[in-house]
């Protein structure tokens, strides 16, 4: 056994020890409270449930647990570099000096009070100091929470970002390769325990590297997309051939689609459905999810390639996905034109030979107007 795993099984019996002294149902409450923040199964949820009925004084202790996690962040960002400082590695024997004024008494957090004792342990013990005064009496909250705490700090922390009409390809520190369509805001984060990519904005597609120790989340709207290794793109981006939402497809392995029915900071599970290589799910902006259907033919996420398949689209869906690479010179005006079908595979840097093709592959002209752009009209039409 190597000294990582040495070190996290002497942590984790450490934690056993501590919690095998504490009131069962403050225990049973932290665990829920850390289960939901990781995501419950239908299944799960409903047992939960269960568990709150029982009795009034689970429902209590969960509340009080999950005020207490919430004022968490609360502490200032120069608390919070002590704070990192004390978990790493090279400062786990350390004690962290004063932190910076905190609201007095009565108004948040309390002022912070050094640990009682140097290590690890004490440490983490000393976390609930930077939170509410009931926090810093609540022994279970400390060890709990603060145990909780060191498990998700950011091994690793990085934003990247594509302007219009460009896109880029990342290859991140495990090996797995992110690649990035136009105007797109990805940011990710790699812990202990998972990595994680939050999609802000855009279009993605993920080539990930197996690791099933660490299974890798993508963040879109209110969905989150669990994997351990495959490949797979998601498209959170407004507008374009699938409008508003979220959509997902998969090129190989397996992938886990859940939709959040709780604050976004307890990822709930409201929905879940598994997609295999080939298949494809469209959300809408709420998360609510589609069936499972068969993905597009064509290459998969050919905007790596400055290509864009259209497959069954609207006239209108193909010239919004040409305007999400750059401004379109083209205009459609009648309701009945736009909703003529498009096939085929076009660069997004030449629509000037997308306008060529129109009216060879479907019944418009194109009429010039005076700023110089071109309005698609049915034929036999002024």
């Amino acid at each position: 056994m190597n000294d990582a795993a040495r070190n996290a099984d002497a942590e984790a019996r450490e934690l056993a020890d501590f919690l095998a002294g504490q009131a069962p149902v403050q225990v049973a409450a932290a665990g829920w409270m850390v289960r939901r923040q990781d995501g419950l199964s239908p299944e799960e949820e409903a047992e939960l449930q269960d568990w709150l009925a029982a009795d009034p004084e689970h429902q209590a202790a969960l509340d009080e647990l999950e005020g207490l996690w919430g004022c968490l962040d609360e502490i200032p960002p120069e608390g919070v570099d002590k704070l990192k400082a004390g978990l790493s590695p090279g400062g786990a024997g350390r004690a962290p000096s004063a932190v910076a004024p905190q609201p007095a008494r009565g108004e948040g957090c309390a002022p912070p009070a050094p640990p009682e004792s140097a290590g690890r342990r004490a440490w983490l013990l000393g976390l609930p100091r930077f939170a509410p005064a009931a926090l810093a009496v609540t022994g279970l909250a400390g060890g709990w929470l603060g145990w909780a705490a060191w498990q998700r700090w950011p091994l690793h922390e990085q934003r990247f970002s594509t302007a219009r009409g460009s896109t880029r390809e990342v290859v991140l520190p495990d090996g797995s390769t992110l690649w990035l369509d136009t105007a797109t805001q990805a940011e990710i984060a790699y812990y202990r325990g998972g990595r994680e990519v939050r999609l802000s904005g855009g279009q993605a597609m993920f080539d990930v590297r197996a690791d099933a120790g660490r299974p890798f989340h993508v963040l879109a709207g209110a969905l989150r997309i669990t994997v351990v290794g495959t490949r797979f793109s998601v498209r959170h981006a407004a507008g374009g051939m699938f409008g508003q939402g979220v959509y997902v497809s998969v090129e190989e392995g397996r992938v886990a689609v859940v939709r959040s029915g709780g604050p976004a900071t307890l990822f709930q599970v409201a929905e879940a459905i598994e997609l295999g290589a080939g298949q494809s799910v469209a959300a809408d902006a709420q998360g609510h999810l589609g069936a499972a259907v068969r993905a597009p033919d064509g290459e998969p996420a050919a905007w790596r390639h400055g290509r864009i398949d259209f497959a069954d689209a609207t006239l209108g869906q193909a010239l919004a996905e040409f305007e999400r690479y750059g401004p379109v010179s083209l205009v459609v005006r009648d309701p009945a034109v736009a909703a003529l079908r498009v096939h085929g595979s076009f660069a997004w840097r030449e629509q000037d030979a997308f306008a060529r093709a129109l009216p060879r592959v479907l019944p418009v002209r194109l009429r010039r107007l005076a700023d110089g752009r071109a309005e698609i009209v049915g034929k036999g039409r002024e």
